[in-house]
């Protein structure tokens, strides 16, 4: 009898023994190695290599508590969240997630391909690399992704089976906290603030009242709006990428929710890489020229969307309302709006909240990191406050450009 009948959590020499155990991928006599690469906050994933050949896969387990901390107590029903989600992701936008291998709901495992030719996405903006496609190809995955997974498209028995079978109560209670709550009260005593910044950003944001109203409308309409099967996470830690390729992971948070959730959290973390680079690019001609390329990266992800958002909507739209003239725009405006408000919400939950990122974590220089957190917050409170007022990329870095220069 497999030990593997009955979940427990595995360590390196576990992970190998499983996989000798459910796959025939490597050879019997193969000399297996393991190590555990996982550097995100929820789960543990292991690279598990045949020495010789330097074949390898990736064994990805969820835990019932979550890494970061463990008073995020979790179902590791989860890792069948996001394998399934993976596997639909792939029907719908071929090339742009990892190939899986294998669910195992007993062990809560997913086995798929590894991206070792692959970078995790932010620390390659850290290292101010330039990815021409990314764009053209996080915009196809966000617009196949979320509008054919929506009433508009899909038979509407159906999409609610997938809202049932999605329903992820435990990942969406700590988004629903992490980037819609605490970032603004620190109702729950874990927020982390900047020693440096802590002053202002009790001063400009706790105090906001008006800023907490519009976080409040965003939280309900994150809570209430089935609209897509939606990533749930979709930042730079959770992508992939070379110069030819971007690969879409760890859809954990995945269920259905508003699509500008997804495309918000691209756009602040595109942010993040702006004032990183903007703060430890010392060669101005350099930094002028990285700054750039994300701004139009930023645009090229609002305006490419949309267009592929329309282009699909003509080809794939079912139901006959959704087909009256004009109402395809106000959807996407709609959309695109939203997208305004979670970008807002994602920048100020990653300055002021429990989970930071590399990009502002590594300024070294005080002042700098002062000054690259206040541009995020500020922009962060026009998009939220304004979202109403934002329709195109070009809206995006208007903002950007305006919060930057309240602190030249």
């Amino acid at each position: 009898m497999s030990r593997f009948n009955e979940y427990f959590l595995m360590k390196t020499e576990d992970v190998i023994d499983y996989v000798r155990d459910k796959l025939n991928i490597f050879p019997d006599n193969a000399q297996l190695s393991c190590v555990e690469i996982g550097d995100g906050n929820l789960n543990y994933v292991f690279r598990v290599e045949d020495v010789e050949t330097n074949k390898s896969i990736i064994v990805k387990q969820a835990g019932v508590t979550a890494r970061i901390s463990d008073e995020f107590k979790l179902s590791p029903d989860r890792n069948r969240i996001e394998t399934e989600v993976l596997i639909l992701q792939g029907e719908l936008a071929p090339g742009l997630v990892p190939q899986v291998i294998l669910l195992d709901n007993t062990m809560s495992c997913c086995v798929m391909e590894d991206l070792r030719d692959y970078t995790i996405m932010r620390q390659a903006l850290i290292s101010h690399e330039v990815f021409p496609k990314f764009a053209d190809h996080i915009t196809t995955f966000l617009a196949n992704t979320l509008l054919l997974t929506s009433d508009v498209v899909m038979d509407h028995k159906e999409k609610k089976k997938l809202v049932v079978n999605y329903i992820n109560p435990e990942l969406c209670e700590i988004s629903e906290d992490l980037v819609y709550t605490e970032p603004f009260n620190d109702i729950n005593n874990r927020n982390e603030l900047f020693e440096a910044n802590k002053s202002w950003i009790i001063e400009n944001i706790y105090k906001d009242d008006a800023l907490r109203l519009e976080a409040a409308k965003l939280k309900f309409e994150f809570m209430t709006n089935t609209e897509s099967l939606i990533h749930g996470d979709l930042h730079t830690g959770s992508i992939f990428i070379n110069k030819e390729s971007t690969k879409v992971i760890d859809p954990e948070f995945a269920f259905y929710g508003p699509m500008g959730y997804d495309i918000g959290n691209v756009i602040a973390n595109l942010i993040f890489a702006w004032v990183n680079a903007d703060a430890t690019i010392n060669d101005e001609h350099k930094k002028a020229e990285y700054k750039d390329w994300l701004e139009k990266t930023i645009i090229s992800v609002i305006d490419l969307f949309s267009n592929k958002f329309l282009d699909l909507w003509k080809i794939n739209v079912n139901d006959k309302l959704a087909k009256e003239n004009g109402f395809d725009r106000w959807y996407l405006n709609r959309v695109i709006q939203d997208t305004a408000g979670v970008a807002g919400l994602e920048l100020s939950r990653r300055i002021i909240g429990l989970a930071k990122v590399k990009d502002i974590t590594s300024i070294e220089d005080i002042n700098k990191r002062v000054k690259a957190e206040r541009i995020c917050l500020s922009v962060a409170k026009d998009y939220i406050k304004n979202r109403s007022d934002f329709r195109e990329g070009n809206d995006f870095i208007q903002a950007l450009n305006n919060a930057e220069r309240l602190f030249k």
